[in-house]
């Protein structure tokens, strides 16, 4: 019975991806094609109105977040390893791009609500990061900022505090007002989400 459920889990997840991956590459061609090297996006089917708590406790929606051009990343404080790596790189991708002269903003979105208090939130983004934006909201605001942005996270089985979140892992680049540009995998270096978040920035300019 275990391994029918991971067998099915892991269907679902790959039927996710797969449909992330032919919302983000299927569309009319944009300006922003020679960022991607080649490659077209459906803009319209990541992002959208969204509504969460920042660090400080205010309730924002996408309109005050989306201001400049935003790196979102969605993952939570009690991740082990691989959250705590993706807002390093996504934060040292800020600096160089201010070197460039462009001014992007980094926000870290929890998936773990129960934990990611906006207190916890706002130690884990000042240790990242001095400008990184944390925040949290209720479960059905979450839930929602996730489908917005067609992510997955599950919260594993656990009978204590101590539960791990399985989630995935992409870096998204929108614009201000909120249009999505592009996403990033993990495997894709700070040196590199400079350079093709500055791409999209000039080709937006």
């Amino acid at each position: 019975m275990r391994t029918l459920i991971a067998g099915a889990a892991a269907a679902a997840l790959a039927a996710l991806i797969g449909g992330f991956w032919f919302a983000t590459r299927s569309g009319p061609e944009t300006a922003f094609d020679a960022c991607r090297g080649g490659s077209v996006a459906g803009g319209d089917a990541i992002g959208g109105p969204i509504t969460l708590v920042s660090e400080t406790g205010e309730t924002v929606t996408d309109q005050d977040i989306f201001t400049a051009p935003t790196l979102v990343y969605f993952g939570y404080t009690y991740c082990p390893d691989v959250c705590p790596y993706d807002a390093a790189r996504n934060a040292e991708a800020v600096d160089l791009l201010a070197e460039m002269g462009h001014e992007v903003k980094s926000v870290f979105i929890t998936i773990d609500p129960e934990r990611d208090t906006p207190e916890v939130l706002q130690e884990f983004t000042d240790y990242m990061h001095e400008d990184m934006i944390g925040l949290t909201g209720s479960p059905a605001q979450i839930d929602a900022a996730a489908k917005a942005y067609k992510t997955y996270y599950e919260k594993q089985d656990s009978e204590d505090e101590f539960y791990l979140v399985d989630h995935m892992t992409f870096t998204y680049l929108m614009m201000p007002g909120g249009a999505f540009a592009d996403f990033f995998r993990r495997d894709v270096t700070a040196d590199d989400m400079a350079t093709r978040a500055a791409c999209f920035i000039e080709a937006a300019s």
